[in-house]
This record gives C-alpha cells, structure tokens and sequence, in this order.
C-alpha cells in the first residue's frame, strides 16, 4: 500500500512533464526539429533533463517496472531528437560513395584478388582449350548464352553482331535493364554460397570465366579478337571487377564460418557480413553502371578504337577511386 501511495504520488508531480515532451518528440519525429515553435524548441532540452532526474529517481525508490520502462524509452527518443545525427539522404549517398564503398573495397582487397585469379583462371583455361580444339566450345558455353554464336557461325554473321546494333533499335533500355538484373544475380549468388564455406564461390566464378574464354578464342579463331575485346571492355570492367567484388565477399563469409576465432561463427558472420554489405551494396551499383554502357554505349558506338579507349579510362578511373578515395576521411 506504501508503494503503490509512493509510486502514484511520483508520477502526479511529474506526469504533465513527461506527457508534454513526448507530445513534442512525437512531433520531431513525424516533422523534424522545424516543425517546433522557438518556445518549443527551447522547452525541449528542459523537458529532457527534467525526464533524465525523474528516471534517476525511479531507479533509486524502485518504483514498477513499467513506468521505468516508460521514461528509459521517452529519454532515448528526445536523446536522439536533441542529439542524434539528421544527415539527409543525399547526404548518405555522397558519404557512402565518397567514403564508405572504397574504403571496405581496400578492407577487402585480398579475398577480392583472389575471386578475380579464379575468374582470370577460368578465362584462360577456356581459351586455351578452346583454341586447340574448338568442340570445348559447346562444352563450356550452353545455347542460352551462344545465342547462335558457335564454331558453325559464318564469320560474317560473328562480325555483324559485335557492330550492328539494329537488334536493339528502339529497346536498350530493356535489354539495359536485363543485364542490370542478370549480373547483379549473379554477384548475388556469388556472395551468397559463402555460406556454403566458400567452395561454390570458386566454382561459380570459374564457370562464368569458361564462358567468356570460350567466346574469346571463338572470336580469337576468325581474327575478331581486338574486336571482341573492343566489345566486351567497355562495360566489361566494370562488370568483371563487380563480380570479383561479389566473390570476394562470397569468401569473406566463408572465412567467418570456417575459421571464427575466439567469437562463435554466428557472432563472426554478422560482423563480417555488415563489412562486406557495404562492399556489396557498391558492386550492384557497378552492375547497374555497367548494364546502362552495354545496353546503350556499347551499341550506340561503332569504332572499336573508341571502345578501348572509354575501356581504358574507366580502367583508371576504378584504380584511382578504390585507391586514393576516402583516404583523408577518419
């Protein structure tokens, strides 16, 4: 009966307190800090210290749960209205690019290396099997990706398609947007079987660098090699080096689960998998930028000098990016 007079008489004194800075955080959250009146703005920080003694009191008489509940709630919501940082979503995007992105990329810089030597690895294994014997064509490249290119493809009909882009007269946006979404599926799955302790990474980022060494030793045997390559670079790097990012992080999480250290796995793989989100979030970035070159640069420009050089320059310019980008930043 002493405690509950003792509780009642607590929350009668400050009640009206409490109900009035809720009713302006309520009012911070739904419209921002503009939305107060100056009077208001300047009650707030009053009303919160006046809510932080009245919290300290009830811990130190153990007054119910519930209210204590209560004001630890309403404290952390005015806490953040007066304090936490409000950074718009501009704001977010430039940090995250300007900072975030290269910063996990230089993290990560080895698990990547090493998912573009298997990617590379495939490549080189395709074309050179491929060359000496061009039945590993149909062996590495299924219909769905020949798409009618094979060893029995007149040498004119391979020309014309790395040049003519009448196929896609009036719906690059719609073959822009099928690309976009099939490489970010495949940097997805990619990040995906680290769960699997790594090993279908390899295999996955292998398969896929079969495929594009068959074409290349396909193109390579009627003396379309440059041309090929003039084709495939411009939205190739930035595509291949999304996918080496997408693998990466595949074994990234592979490492956390095979080898844990002092955490357990699950504690392991949540640190991990927020550093590598960052990472992953970047790549699917890149695979958007490189579905828009190849749904509408790549056709839109013939000369394949022209090809190599935008291939060249987006080269360097991912270089100097990861490298030097968000290295003054703390």
């Amino acid at each position: 009966m002493v405690f509950q007079l003792k509780s009642y008489e607590f929350r009668r004194e400050r009640e009206r307190t409490w109900r009035e800075l809720e009713r302006l955080v309520d009012k911070v959250e739904k419209s921002g800090l503009g939305a107060l009146e100056a009077a208001q703005l300047a009650r707030l920080p009053v009303l919160y210290r006046a809510t932080l003694s009245s919290l300290s009191v009830a811990r130190s008489i153990s007054l119910d749960r519930n209210l204590l509940d209560y004001l630890d709630g309403l404290a952390a919501r005015a806490y953040f209205c007066l304090y936490g940082t409000r950074v718009g979503v501009g704001s977010t995007v430039r940090d995250f690019f300007a900072r975030r992105f290269p910063q996990a990329v230089r993290r990560f810089w080895i698990p990547i290396a090493m998912a573009g030597v298997i990617l590379a690895l495939g490549v080189t294994t395709a074309w050179v099997m491929t060359a000496r014997n061009q039945d590993w064509f149909y062996v590495f490249v299924s219909d769905n990706y020949a798409q009618g290119r094979t060893p029995t493809t007149p040498t004119e009909e391979l020309e014309s398609g790395l040049y003519d882009d009448e196929t896609f007269s009036g719906r690059l946006g719609q073959f822009a947007s099928f690309l976009f979404s099939n490489n970010a599926r495949v940097g997805l799955v990619a990040f995906a079987l680290g769960f699997l302790a790594g090993i279908p990474v390899y295999l996955l980022l292998f398969t896929n660098g079969l495929v594009l060494g068959a074409f290349a030793a396909l193109f390579a045997s009627r003396g379309l090699g440059w041309d090929f390559w003039g084709w495939i670079l411009p939205h190739g790097v930035t595509e291949l080096t999304a996918i080496a990012m997408s693998g990466g992080m595949g074994l990234v999480l592979a490492h956390a689960l095979v080898f844990p250290g002092r955490a357990t796995r699950l504690q392991n793989l949540a640190r991990r998998g927020r550093a590598a989100g960052v990472v992953m979030l970047g790549a699917i970035a890149m695979f958007l930028v490189a579905g828009l070159i190849e749904g509408f640069f790549r056709q839109m420009v013939q000369d394949v000098n022209v090809r190599f050089l935008v291939a060249v320059g987006t080269m360097i310019c991912f270089g100097a990016y990861f490298a030097l980008a968000g290295r003054s930043a703390r």
